[in-house]
């Protein structure tokens, strides 16, 4: 009884504490899970936005450039005729592009539209008054307007952004607007597995990846939103229903767990909600957490089978205690028995065997007690003594157990009934009699055809003879083996949980590389409008006359370069993500580096009223040049930004055979609780210039660069007295090879080389053919073809082939190489070729050195591509005749 209400204890322990630490583990498991996936959401949904205000900011430097038009000026500032209103329908179309998603309108003052770009669709905006709306008052009171809703007369929901155009003193003639058409960035949207809404200020979701969801509130409106949406029409007829959801629980970073109910969803969500910059929209990324609640499962069953298999262990080692101690305790006692026996077999084995044959039996009262079957035969082997267990284990009959009775008949008789193995019967009985005739001592576990295990165990007696004992271990044996069963089916347990869990891991893996190609791939898209906006922007300096138009100009172009500089940080910490990024170490001196560096920083530095100090080395490093190149400029630039005034710092310390190269500034300092987490992508302080303050890429980039070349990057910093980064690379004894200076890249101080020069542009980018030809045309080339590849191809025939073409690399289904072989063949000539891309692969880079042709990386400069160009021209001229038109290789 009180064994089973022990076994009823242990069980009930047992369960308990595997229910108690599966919740607790699936609990902190899902938390944590649920906390990290609130992290990438929060990243994913930042890239979303950067997405969404890319595609406004493609946009919103049209209406600016065409403000600035002296044509339209003109036309807004007198009547038009039927012949004038056609020129400006035409005017607007070619600014317009072959671009789907726009649609550019000029506004008169009353707010009639005067023309438009999609003057040949049945629902012109020509002719329609939009006085009413916002962004047409907001650009006549204020220069510029901005505002989203469903266009009247095509019935097509779009962003409006205007631009008053005014005379020369200052009074608003009208507007050009541009309407943005999110049609294709929704499509994006519904190829993600995620939920990506947007709303405005009254709580509408007018941008949203599932169509039932858009028109949507979030917020129950008031009266004062109801007449504002009334008043612009901004949503027309649409109804706008309440979305329906249940809030569950908040998470760390801001999010917060849902219930859909209306439009349903059977799955729990996560809600994060990102404001973005520089408007009153929000954008709101919905995930699904059902993989938050798988991992908690599988932990908590995963801790449940550890705490199961501890448990077991634990019973496993009592049980193989006590039936150690329980075989310690039957030995001793066998042995104590049996000294004693020999003892008296010593003294009086003559008497006692007399005694036996007098009294004609050979049970033994001091061996009754005993739980072993016990027998004791002479040097003759007969037996001598024996007891009532010896003779229950074997069943004997009663006429063969008797004093003097051989042993052989008992072993006989057991033979004949199995006991003693495998027939033949003879061989075993003999093997059994000599080995009690040569009276060694031994111990061996028997197995009978019913279960039962026996332990026997045989020792000699000093004057002869043999004593053996037989002891029943069949319920230890049975319990060692259901032992290892449970044992056999814990490890099977273990072994599918650990291949579960090794499958997460993976698939973790896969998610990563899924996310670092997504990267690539976006920042790569995201190139080919900045690199029209940069053409552009080079036009619009060339054409604004007065101050304000060049103080327009220079604000667009620097913000350009921001964005430039924050999709190639992204683009470099993808490519070491993805061990793209190729590292080549090298001996080099370290002097002309710094002296490179303090060059370029220099400038910046007295432009913000800072001085830049450097001190010379004289020592040799191994390293990647460019990249530790790259280090110091992000460490420079960093201490520049948020050094308010003074100066800033760069040289050299040695520490055994490493040197570290430091940079101090005389910024506010970095509080010890931040010193780890700058170093983590978008993480800035707050204290940097308000017109430079970064990204939070710079350190990252530096960080993951140092990791990647094996250099220690290190901070040291006090608040009020300014910070010190440095990066420690080894020392050499002699330099490798000659330092390898970048050039400093200066543009031609006139165009000579390139006027009358006719060049080919090639790109499926619209915007990016019309600026890069402009600007061609604007430096003196003759621009016969500025379009796509299958333009080219109709266009290529012999003897009109340019003396240089422009070439993108990836186009849809062209590849620029190969398409420049194609015109080639068609041409007959082989005239000089540069690639621009916004591919930045090494291998592409090195096949472009091969075949001598010239590469730039996009978002291009101006002032490089006209250096570039220049320079092959020079190059070509200077060549012999014969040489001109040779295929270059």
């Amino acid at each position: 009884m009180n064994q089973r209400r022990q076994l009823l204890w242990t069980v009930l322990v047992v369960l308990a504490g595997m229910a108690l630490c599966m919740l607790l583990v699936g609990q902190i498991v899902q938390r944590r899970a649920l906390n990290e996936e609130s992290q990438d959401v929060q990243r994913r949904l930042s890239l979303y936005a950067q997405a969404l205000v890319q595609r406004i900011d493609r946009f919103r430097t049209l209406p600016e450039v065409l403000a600035l038009d002296s044509e339209l000026r003109t036309a807004l500032a007198q009547p038009l005729t039927p012949a004038a209103v056609q020129a400006l329908n035409h005017k607007l179309e070619q600014a317009n592009g072959a671009s789907q998603s726009s649609t550019l309108t000029l506004i008169a003052r009353d707010g009639l539209a005067l023309a438009a770009s999609n003057w040949r669709d049945a629902h012109s905006n020509v002719g329609e008054n939009y006085h009413f709306r916002p962004y047409v008052q907001q650009a006549l009171q204020h220069g510029q307007g901005r505002f989203y809703g469903i266009g009247l007369t095509t019935g097509e929901p779009g962003y409006f952004l205007s631009t008053a155009i005014r005379d020369a003193q200052g009074r608003a003639l009208g507007l050009v607007a541009v309407k943005i058409v999110f049609t294709e960035l929704e499509r994006e949207w519904r190829n993600g597995p995620d939920i990506v809404l947007a709303s405005d200020t009254h709580g509408v979701v007018f941008l949203a990846s599932r169509d039932a969801w858009r028109y949507r509130l979030l917020n129950p409106l008031t009266a004062q939103d109801r007449g504002e949406l009334a008043a612009t029409r901004q949503y027309a007829d649409q109804p706008l229903a309440p979305l329906l959801y249940r809030s569950e629980r908040p998470v760390a970073g801001g999010g917060v767990v849902v219930r859909l109910q209306d439009p349903a969803e059977h799955r729990p969500l996560l809600w994060q909600t990102l404001e973005l910059p520089g408007s009153d929209w929000r954008l709101h990324l919905l995930h699904d957490t059902r993989a938050v609640a798988s991992a908690g499962r599988w932990a908590a069953v995963a801790a449940g089978g550890l705490w199961l298999a501890l448990a077991l262990l634990v019973l496993i080692l009592r049980q193989r205690r006590r039936l150690a101690l329980l075989r310690q305790r039957s030995r001793q006692e066998l042995e104590t028995v049996l000294q004693q026996h020999a003892q008296e077999l010593r003294t009086a084995q003559g008497a006692i065997v007399q005694a036996a044959r007098q009294a004609d039996t050979g049970l033994s009262r001091s061996l009754q007690h005993l739980p072993q079957g016990v027998v004791v035969v002479d040097k003759e082997l007969n037996l001598v003594a024996w007891n009532s267990r010896y003779v229950e284990l074997f069943r004997f009959p009663a006429e063969l157990v008797r004093v003097g009775a051989p042993i052989e008949a008992l072993l006989r008789y057991n033979a004949r009934r199995g006991l003693l193995g495998p027939p033949p019967a003879d061989d075993a009985v003999q093997r059994r009699l000599r080995h009690l005739r040569e009276g060694t001592p031994y111990l061996h576990e028997s197995s009978k055809s019913d279960g039962q295990v026996l332990e026997i165990r045989g020792n000699p007696l000093p004057e002869g003879g043999f004593v053996t004992s037989y002891a029943d271990i069949t319920s230890y044996k049975n319990a060692a083996r259901e032992l290892r069963s449970l044992a056999d089916a814990l490890e099977l347990r273990i072994a599918e949980r650990t291949r579960d869990l090794d499958a997460a891991r993976r698939e973790a893996v896969e998610a990563n590389r899924y996310k670092t190609r997504f990267v690539a791939a976006a920042v790569h898209d995201l190139l080919q409008p900045l690199n029209a906006a940069r053409m552009f922007s080079s036009l619009l300096r060339g054409h604004a006359l007065d101050e304000a138009g060049r103080q327009v100009a220079d604000s667009i172009d620097g913000a350009l370069a921001a964005q430039d500089g924050i999709l190639a940080s992204l683009l470099d910490i993808s490519r070491m993500e993805s061990g793209q990024l190729e590292v080549r170490l090298r001996d080099f001196a370290l002097g002309p580096l710094l002296q490179v560096v303090q060059h370029n920083f220099g400038i910046i530095a007295k432009s913000r009223g800072l001085r830049l100090d450097c001190v010379g080395s004289r020592y040799t490093v191994r390293s990647d040049e460019a990249l530790l190149r790259r280090i110091l400029q992000n460490l420079l630039s960093n201490a520049i930004r948020y050094t308010p005034g003074g100066k800033v710092l760069i040289g050299c310390r040695r520490h055994g055979d490493q040197l570290r190269i430091e940079v101090h500034d005389q910024g506010p300092g970095i509080p010890e609780s931040l010193q780890r987490e700058i170093f983590e992508e978008f993480r800035r302080l707050g204290e940097g210039h308000d017109d430079d303050r970064g990204a939070g890429l710079g350190l990252a980039i530096v960080e993951r660069l140092g990791r990647l070349l094996g250099h220690e990057i290190g901070l040291r910093s006090e608040l009020g007295r300014g910070s010190m980064f440095w990066v420690s690379v080894p020392i050499v004894a002699t330099v490798g090879a000659a330092p390898s200076l970048a050039p400093t890249e200066s543009e031609p101080a006139q165009d000579q080389p390139l006027q009358g020069t006719t060049a080919w542009y090639v790109d499926d980018d619209a915007p990016s053919c019309a600026a890069t030809g402009a600007l061609l045309q604007r430096w003196g080339c003759d621009v016969p073809l500025a379009g796509g590849p299958q333009a080219a191809l109709d266009l290529a025939a012999p003897g009109n082939a340019p003396r240089l073409v422009l070439l993108d690399v990836r186009m849809g289904a062209f590849h620029g190489p190969d398409l420049y072989g194609d015109l080639c063949a068609r041409w007959q000539q082989h005239p000089l070729v540069v690639l621009v891309t916004a591919e930045r692969d090494t291998a592409l880079r090195r096949q472009a050195a091969e075949r001598g042709w010239g590469f730039l990386l996009k978002p291009v400069r101006p002032s490089a591509l006209r250096a570039l160009i220049s320079q092959m021209l020079l190059r070509q001229s200077e060549a012999e005749p014969s040489d001109t038109g040779k295929l270059q290789n």
